[in-house]
């Protein structure tokens, strides 16, 4: 029995040393995703009430969902190639623009047709199952934009200058602030006013992390400023035009409200309502969920709970999701909190050092936007819980701990290409190892009198 526990030992050692990707991420990815195991589990009484489900069989999903996604992960790092990432990255922006056209204008096309939750349009029904898009975009557009920025500094796009040569009115085209224009500009502003349609946040991050992109890449500061202000004067329109009552039905007065909001005025007003009407529901609806995540951090305390003591599981209504943070401060103190701020740091920092590591402009800049992307999230999720003023009170998973299907499998594929792109990068330093010339250069007839 010894000597199989040595051997199953041995061949889990061996398959380490034999793993050339950063080594580092997939353990955090790994440990992320046995977390959210455990915290689904605890979190999800009250979604289990709901389904008419248990816990244990939402678990047994969840843990379905993790097996699914570390064959994601190891699939894209054992076969995925950078070449390939590349040249699929062009049309990142293309597929962003068709699905998400296809959820704002609401159309059906059959198999696939928009879809609505929580009163917006934000999800693809694609054969029945739903798709929050919003997810996809993010890496998508994280992906066209490092090819962007890589074929602009190395003078190879393509179409627009062939447009330029056989239409002489389109002759500016050649311009290289005009290819900037056509291919940085436009997609990030379309795609971040897209995405505001439905989901305010979802539109802020993926907007900031474009701009980060952008500023990482080495472009002039003109340039970010060019993007930063023409998003301004868009959200400066559509503000007006909701003001002028054109804009409604969309998301944007749900932002402003957000972004506003009193609880305080808010607990005054459900204080002199009368208990059970109709406006009383409103004003109470509207504290569940900030005032539930900000009750579990302060019961929490140091030490936490415990294990499946939670109490505010059974308030606050999407507390496995948007509230995760929150709930694993309750059960686990601030040690826990301590514990996820310090993986989610340590891949921000071995996410950087990885793309230092990296000898290809693209490969730096989209480990770099992906690295970004994962603890951005994670620390704007924070930021909700604990009710940073200013940050809207709205909905981002905790990468790889909330419950979700879709944000689960979108950062499965981020983590896979980091792998994927980490092999490379070691294996690059590896070789300049090997050809390093040394410091000192000697013949054989200086080491033979040194020898002697």
């Amino acid at each position: 029995m010894e000597n199989k526990e040595k051997s199953l030992l041995g061949r889990i050692t061996g398959a380490m040393d034999r793993f050339t990707g950063d080594k580092v991420i997939f353990l955090i990815a790994l440990f992320l995703m046995l977390i959210s195991v455990i915290s689904v589990f605890s979190s999800t009484p009250r979604l289990a009430n709901d389904t008419g489900s248990d816990r244990i069989s939402i678990m047994l999903k969840q843990l379905e969902l993790v097996l699914a996604g570390l064959f994601i992960i190891l699939s894209l790092y054992g076969f995925g190639k950078v070449e390939w990432y590349r040249k699929l990255s062009q049309y990142g922006f293309l597929v962003s623009f068709v699905c998400l056209f296809i959820v704002v204008a609401d159309l059906n096309l059959g198999i696939v047709k928009a879809g609505v939750i929580n009163g917006a349009r934000r999800i693809m029904m694609v054969a029945g199952k739903q798709v929050h898009i919003y997810e996809f975009v993010k890496p998508m557009m994280i992906m066209y934009l490092g090819w962007a920025l890589d074929t602009y500094k190395n003078g190879d796009f393509k179409w627009a200058p062939r447009l330029a040569a056989k239409y002489p009115r389109l002759a500016f085209l050649e311009k290289e602030i005009w290819q900037k224009i056509v291919y940085i500009y436009i997609p990030v502003g379309t795609i971040t006013l897209m995405v505001m349609m439905g989901s305010n946040s979802s539109a802020i991050f993926i907007g900031g992390i474009m701009i980060l992109m952008i500023l990482i890449g080495g472009l002039d500061f003109k340039d970010i400023a060019i993007v930063g202000g023409a998003l301004l004067v868009a959200v400066g329109i559509m503000f007006g035009a909701y003001k002028a009552g054109i804009l409604k039905d969309s998301r944007l007065g749900t932002a402003i409200s957000r972004i506003m909001a009193d609880d305080d005025e808010t607990m005054q007003e459900l204080l002199h309502l009368k208990r059970g009407s109709l406006e009383w529901e409103k004003a109470r609806a509207k504290l569940d969920q900030p005032v539930g995540a900000l009750l579990a951090i302060k019961e929490g305390g140091p030490l936490g709970k415990g294990i499946g003591n939670s109490t505010q599981k059974y308030q606050v209504p999407v507390i496995f999701g948007d509230y995760m943070f929150s709930f694993i401060i309750e059960e686990t103190g601030l040690w826990g909190a301590a514990l996820l701020i310090l993986l989610y740091y340590s891949l921000l920092a071995r996410g950087t050092l990885v793309a230092k590591m990296c000898d290809k402009y693209y490969d730096k800049m989209i480990v770099s936007g992906l690295i970004i992307l994962v603890t951005g999230q994670a620390f704007m999720h924070m930021a909700v819980n604990v009710h940073l003023p200013l940050v809207p009170q709205t909905g981002q998973t905790l990468p790889l701990v909330s419950h979700g299907t879709n944000a689960f499998l979108a950062f499965s594929v981020v983590f896979g290409i980091l792998l994927s792109i980490s092999k490379d990068a070691r294996e690059n330093i590896a070789r300049k190892e090997a050809e390093a010339k040394p410091i000192i250069e000697h013949d054989d007839n200086w080491t033979q009198d040194t020898t002697a």
